[in-house]
């Protein structure tokens, strides 16, 4: 198994799960993990919440929310969840503890993909 998988596995990611999804093509998930990092919607679900804008912030949140569970991103699913619900029950909360923990955590996915 890849370096980088273990390493996904050891951080509490359903790596498993990912890979079936993938066919159990590693290569092909490293690289659905890599694209991710280019991914904007963290960024853009930040400057949602930034204007009050709770519609275009559920909407970026639970966008990310899909992504990460197909991706396995387990820890980092688990995160976006807790700002996804009250953002669809229209609650405009201070989630910038959340947020700056999933910059946080996509900082870790960062190092675990140059493994």
């Amino acid at each position: 198994m890849d370096k980088r998988i273990e390493a996904l596995t050891e951080w509490g990611c359903d790596t498993k799960r990912a890979l079936e999804r993938m066919v159990d093509d590693e290569e092909f998930y490293i690289e659905c993990l890599e694209q991710y990092m280019q991914d904007t919607e963290l960024l853009q679900l930040e400057e949602s919440l930034s204007r009050q804008d709770i519609r275009m912030a559920f909407e970026h949140a639970h966008s990310l929310k899909g992504v990460l569970a197909n991706l396995g991103l387990t820890p980092m699913y688990q995160l976006i969840t807790e700002i996804v619900e009250p953002l669809r029950a229209g609650k405009a909360e201070d989630f910038s503890v959340q947020i700056e923990e999933l910059k946080n955590m996509k900082h870790k996915l960062e190092q675990i993909l140059k493994l």
